[in-house]
């Protein structure tokens, strides 16, 4: 396993931190992600600031009586900029359905080709294929695939040795060698 900051912050993804910011700001959120720089993702972000306001007149002044308060505000999804990160520290575990939640488990499902040509009605069709489609064709406005021999630029197939004929070389065709593999 490669010891690196990178792998070290890896056994912290979904957990709750505590990220202390350069300005005096701490921003606790579940972590999501970083990158190289170590810029990191934070979702359900909290930031917490504190205040310091100086109480009184002049007579508090020479005292100098300070009142701190602390201001929360609600941030949401948020990346933290990793020049101005401090310090992490670790708030709590993952929440106990984020575990299972990670692995995405398989469901009931049937896998259909969503390409182009003709639609193959499912086993149970029996009134023909589904609507908007004509006998036997594409859906309306895709067309039929193409016919050989129908447009084109008039080339004659390949002969089956896999070699065109002189003159063909560069025209439309790979070299020999580099087709399909079929000779074709």
């Amino acid at each position: 396993m490669p010891s690196g900051k990178g792998s070290k912050l890896l056994r912290y993804i979904e957990h709750r931190l505590r990220v202390s910011l350069a300005d005096g700001r701490v921003i606790i959120g579940t972590f999501l992600a970083f990158d190289k720089h170590l810029n990191l993702v934070l979702v359900d972000a909290e930031e917490f600031r504190t205040l310091k306001n100086k109480k009184g007149g002049a007579a508090a002044a020479r005292a100098a009586i300070i009142e701190e308060r602390q201001e929360k505000r609600s941030l949401g999804l948020i990346i933290l900029r990793g020049e101005n990160v401090v310090s992490v520290a670790v708030e709590g575990p993952p929440p106990p359905s984020a575990a299972g939640a990670r692995v995405n488990a398989g469901g009931p499902g049937m896998a259909r080709g969503a390409g182009r040509g003709v639609v193959v009605p499912p086993p149970n069709n029996v009134g023909g294929p589904p609507p908007g489609v004509p006998m036997g064709g594409a859906p309306i406005g895709l067309g039929a695939a193409p016919v050989h021999g129908v447009g084109g630029m008039g080339m004659p197939p390949p002969p089956m040795g896999g070699v065109p004929p002189p003159g063909m070389m560069g025209r439309g065709m790979p070299p020999p060698g580099m087709g399909r593999g079929g000779g074709y």
